[in-house]
């Protein structure tokens, strides 16, 4: 066996001299204990790619299907509501086919066509604004207009169109008629 030539050669600092002699048996052992470690190393580290590639395929996948379902409750979210207004819409509806009716029978049908809507309003929970008397809230209320009334000022003394709410959300506000201090006349 012919050993390299290690003239140059000098120990790390607190390191070990280079093996001598049966050294061979040693350095292929410590070689093959360094491939075992690195194959070990190499399958732990495939493994944690595949989990970690494994992972963030689920995470798009979840992301995915709830972009999906943002998007479709997005589109059929008002179904629930469609759906409870056709029988109003049928309600309209066969009361224009009907010839011959009186004012009175007119009357009932629209009465009854109106307290449909209002169940089909309470199941969804719309709610009107009817702010006759109130102080005047301008979250709540669109002003029109001021009058002088005998009321406190700001108050609604007129409400010109209803407003509505879903849940607490306004989905219009009342239009009103706001009163303001009179004016007196200094005669």
């Amino acid at each position: 066996m012919n050993d390299p030539d290690l003239s140059g050669y000098s120990a790390p600092p607190g390191g070990s001299p280079p093996p001598q002699g049966d050294g061979d048996a040693t350095l292929e052992q410590r070689i093959a204990e360094l491939e075992k470690s690195l194959a070990e190393a190499s399958a732990d580290a495939e493994k944690l790619r595949d989990d970690f590639l494994r992972a963030r395929a689920e995470g798009e996948n979840v992301r995915r299907r709830a972009t999906e379902d943002v998007a479709k409750a997005h589109r059929y979210g008002v179904e629930g509501f469609a759906n409870a207004l056709l029988a109003v819409k049928d309600s309209l509806d066969a009361a224009l086919t009907v010839e011959n009716t009186s004012i009175e029978s007119f009357k009932e049908g629209v009465e009854l066509t109106s307290r449909q809507l209002a169940s089909v309003f309470e199941k969804f929970q719309v709610t009107e604004i009817d702010p006759q008397g109130q102080k005047f809230d301008p979250h709540r209320h669109q002003a029109i207009s001021q009058v002088e009334a005998d009321a406190e000022p700001n108050t609604v003394v007129t409400v010109l169109q209803k407003g509505y709410l879903l849940h607490d959300r306004v989905l219009r506000p009342a239009l009103v008629v706001v009163s303001k201090q009179k004016v007196e006349n200094a005669s």
